[in-house]
């Protein structure tokens, strides 16, 4: 009998397990393999690749062409560097020195040398521009509540045009920069290098111009060190001002590297020429944003260019080593190889594109095409090879797009995902809050840390990059534990939230997901927060908002394409690391340079911190970069961070944190590494002062002034000069443009070195006291042929001054500061020094009341200070035992190294 087949009984035990296998495939599935090698070498891969960013779009250079490379039509760094060193060699320059005058006839002779070498259908007119007298009177920025007066400068200036098309020179491109320099430098930056870069442009240019349908100025001006006076002189004295249609100023606010577009506009058919035709465009319009709301106290000539001209252009700067600024250590030997030929290209490229376009012509003085309404433009270049530009009206739509999208898209998640996701939405928001506090809270505590640690109020001067481990290290930290305090939250409640639903039976299971759903969220707070800038950059119309857009719209697409499930019923995976990769290239490629040049550039504006010395406290600086830090950090590293809390990572970062900061506190406190060096040094002053201003002594009070703007105490450096400094806060000391609030003195040996003769002096000629009450005051500034009055406005209304009988400022309206209009003077040798001021009370005061002792300057009614480029013997010791970490520091309201200070009291 044959057997029927049947079926292999099933093994008990192995079917018990088929549920228990799937499970355990399930729960592998959606448990993250991250170990802490990965994170690690993730982390490594970004920081690289931030820098690769850094290093190509600021610090690569063209190589120097000679002269015989770039041939007769070409840009030479190696011809042009020839005229760096003979203006820098004539050492401090400014106006009205002998150094300055060399100056001038060196770049009269230079311009005389390419007219007599010029193509021969190019029509070179070379002018030397003399300025008699002038004022300035720009009642915004820097300049609000002050009038600035100069006299007797001269400019040099080169008009290039096609000698046979009269028409050219009635639309011309105007090119700029300044010979003079401060007091304190020979100017091998600022601005040399920008002189000898228009010099070998001009040589260049003679040789196209002749096919060319507007003309090319190019001013070489003198005064701008002293409040933007050439400039100024330019546009409202000399005739060629009134066929200018573009204005480009070439500046520097450090020494070499690449010049960079800092200002555009307001037209944008400068920068889009430039972007069109550039080799290695170079430009970001965070530095606009930055400078026009005043973060930069800083000013250019292109202000005059745009407000007194009403001109259209661009404004590139020099920025680095920007700690060297108008310092001694502005010097060739910091100019990188490749500067003058990275500018020269560039600018040659699109002198010849817009010098030979028609547009030009449409543009009236206004700098804005006819009929026309401005729209400014949107700029920034990538890795110096490309630059984007996009108008602020495109600019508005897309951002208004992108920004509607994405707030629609979270609609739809949220009325999918109902009450649940909104409250887990709620927290996310709450872990980014906690993550800015803990990461602000910890990097401004070791900001606080490092002043109690450290002698120098800056001790990264020397070394920027110790600012990564004294405030990255921290703040990352604090960032990192903020957002695990957030996670933990949201982890309970999306806990709570799966326990009731009691769709995963495994508990095991559970957890994993919660954990998988908070992650998902901590990454989804990086959108958000760059969602809310997005929104909130739109609204206030800021141009750098192409960063939260680039921020919010790179990684939501790589969310989205890698991570979204459309379902909430399907289970969350890990985040793959590929979504991370994809979310951070486009917005490191865009911005990671700009950030590390922004914090270079930060670190060395703060030698120069605050405008009056001793004014703000010792620890401002670090909690200004640590606050900094910190924000980068938040911004830019919550993505990455939402990663570390499922992987093996946390304890690696966590140390490698801690020992960079370590190490990095260590070095600070030790000394290992400096604050200042001799080439990054602590920017100071040394005046030799008499001071006339106490009515109780009958004979000036003469002493010699140290301080500093640098933050931090002097100390250190009057015991290494040792000449009898004692400091403190109650040196203070009230110059007129600014006060110190702490410096040092010495009254020994310092009656020599002047005389009576050069005090300045008033004198009251007639005080009429009518319907309102008028007076006419003479003022002598003796030889000092640059000098700074400040007039009380709570008493004067109005005032007019005159200078050999000419009117230098007009009764009119007014701006004000504090309290005061500060009126600042400078002047070649033939400047005046005798002043008529006719004051106009206000109100109808015909009797000031006695203003009684201890008030302060409340009880002046004019506040006088001169200044004499004259090194006393007392001053020049001085000078000779000055640290090799200081360097003295100039600018237009700095006093000269001898100062004399008058006053008239308000009770005349």
């Amino acid at each position: 009998m044959r057997q029927r087949n049947r079926p292999p009984p099933r093994n008990p035990a192995a079917a018990a397990t088929s549920p228990a296998s799937s499970e355990a495939a399930m729960l592998r599935s959606h448990t993250p393999n991250r170990s802490g090698y990965a994170m690690l070498s993730l982390f490594a891969v970004i920081v690289y690749g931030s820098w690769s960013v850094y290093q190509y779009q600021y610090v690569d250079l063209p190589a120097p062409l000679t002269g015989e490379q770039a041939g007769k039509r070409g840009f030479s760094e190696v011809e042009a560097i020839e005229h760096v060193k003979v203006l820098a060699g004539l050492g401090p320059h400014q106006v009205g020195s002998d150094a300055l005058e060399l100056g001038v006839k060196y770049v009269a002779t230079v311009a005389e040398k390419i007219k007599n070498t010029s193509h021969w259908e190019v029509e070179v007119e070379v002018d030397h521009f003399h300025v008699a007298t002038g004022a300035n009177i720009i009642q915004n920025g820097l300049f609000r509540g002050k009038s600035l007066v100069y006299a007797d400068l001269d400019h040099i200036v080169l008009r290039l045009s096609p000698k046979y098309s009269s028409e050219a020179k009635e639309n011309a491109i105007l090119v700029s920069s300044h010979i003079d320099t401060v007091f304190s430098t020979g100017g091998a930056g600022d601005c040399s290098s920008c002189v000898a870069v228009m010099l070998e442009l001009a040589r260049g240019i003679s040789q196209w111009a002749h096919g060319f349908t507007n003309s090319v100025i190019f001013l070489f001006n003198t005064g701008e060190e002293e409040g933007l006076d050439g400039a100024h002189s330019f546009m409202t004295q000399h005739p060629w001002s009134e066929t200018i249609r573009m204005a480009i100023d070439l500046e520097a606010m450090g020494i070499g590297g690449k010049s960079g577009i800092f200002q555009a506009g307001p037209d944008p058919l400068a920068i889009e020429n430039f972007a069109l035709v550039a080799k290695y465009p170079s430009g970001n319009i965070i530095g606009q944003d930055l400078f026009s709301s005043g973060i930069i106290k800083s000013a250019t000539d292109f202000q005059v260019y745009k407000e007194i001209g009403g001109l259209s252009g661009l404004d590139f700067a020099y920025t680095d080593h920007t700690a060297v600024y108008h310092t001694k250590n502005d010097k060739l030997e910091l100019l990188k190889a490749g500067s003058l030929q990275h500018l020269g290209e560039n600018m040659l490229a699109f002198l010849l594109h817009t010098a030979s376009a028609s547009t030009l012509a449409k543009i009236e003085g206004s700098g804005v095409p006819k009929d026309t309404a401005p729209d400014p433009a949107t700029y920034f270049d990538i890795l110096g090879m490309y630059m984007v530009v996009y108008r602020h009206g495109f600019a508005n739509m897309l951002h208004n797009s992108v920004a509607m999208q994405s707030l629609l898209i979270w609609t739809m998640s949220l009325f999918i995902g109902g009450y649940p996701a909104a409250i887990s939405l709620l927290l996310s928001c709450l872990s980014a809050f906690i993550m800015w506090i803990f990461s602000l809270g910890f990097s401004v505590l070791a900001a606080f840390t490092l002043s109690a640690v450290s002698s120098s109020a800056l001790p990264y001067l020397s070394n920027p990059w110790l600012v990564i481990g004294l405030f990255g290290s921290p703040s990352f930290l604090g960032a990192l534990a903020g957002q695990h305090i957030g996670f933990l939250i949201l982890k309970r409640y999306i806990s709570g939230v799966e326990s009731k639903r009691e769709r995963i039976s495994s508990p095991s299971l559970r957890a994993s997901i919660v954990k998988l759903e908070a992650e998902r969220w901590l990454f989804k707070s990086g959108v958000l927060q760059w969602l809310f800038l997005l929104v909130l950059g739109s609204y206030y119309k800021v141009g750098s908002s192409f960063l939260a857009l680039i921020w919010l719209a790179s990684p939501a697409f790589a969310y989205g394409f890698l991570e979204a499930t459309l379902s909430p019923a399907r289970l969350p995976k890990p985040l793959k690391l590929a979504t991370l990769l994809l979310a951070l290239s486009a917005p490191i490629l865009v911005s990671a340079g700009a950030i590390i040049r922004l914090l270079e550039s930060l670190i060395g504006n703060l030698v120069r911190f605050g405008r009056n010395p001793g004014g703000t406290p010792d620890w401002m600086g670090n909690v200004i970069v640590a606050v900094l830090v910190a924000g980068v950090v938040c911004l830019t590293m919550v993505y990455l961070l939402s990663y570390v809390h499922l992987s093996g990572a946390k304890t690696s970062v966590i140390l490698a944190a801690l020992a960079l900061f370590a190490l990095s506190i260590g070095a600070v406190w030790s000394g290992a590494i400096p604050a200042y060096t001799d080439e990054y040094a602590r920017a100071v002053h040394v005046v030799h002062v008499v001071d006339t201003r106490n009515p109780e002594k009958l004979e000036p009070s003469s002493y010699v002034s140290l301080f500093s703007i640098t933050p931090g105490k002097l100390e250190r450096e009057a015991e290494h000069i040792k000449e009898g400094f004692e400091c403190g806060e109650d040196k203070t000391l009230d110059f007129v443009t600014f006060s110190v609030k702490y410096g040092c003195r010495s009254y020994n040996d310092s009656g020599s070195g002047w005389s009576d003769s050069d005090v300045p002096t008033f004198q009251i000629n007639a005080d009429t006291i009518s319907e309102n009450r008028v007076t006419e005051v003479s003022m002598d500034t003796k030889v000092a042929k640059r000098w700074a009055l400040a007039i009380n406005t709570e008493e004067i209304e109005d005032f007019k001054l005159t200078g050999d009988s000419e009117e230098l400022i007009e009764l009119g309206k007014k701006s004000t500061a504090d309290g005061w209009h500060v009126i600042q003077f400078a002047g070649g040798k033939n400047a005046p020094t005798k002043f008529n001021l006719t004051l106009h009370w206000a109100g109808n005061s015909t009797k000031v009341p006695e203003k009684p002792d201890g008030l302060g300057e409340s009880k002046y009614l004019l506040k006088l200070r001169t200044d004499v480029d004259r090194v006393t013997p007392k001053a020049d010791g001085i000078l000779k035992k000055l640290p090799p970490w200081c360097a003295i520091f100039g600018k237009s309201t700095s006093p000269l190294a001898l100062s004399f200070l008058a006053s008239l009291p308000a009770d005349i």
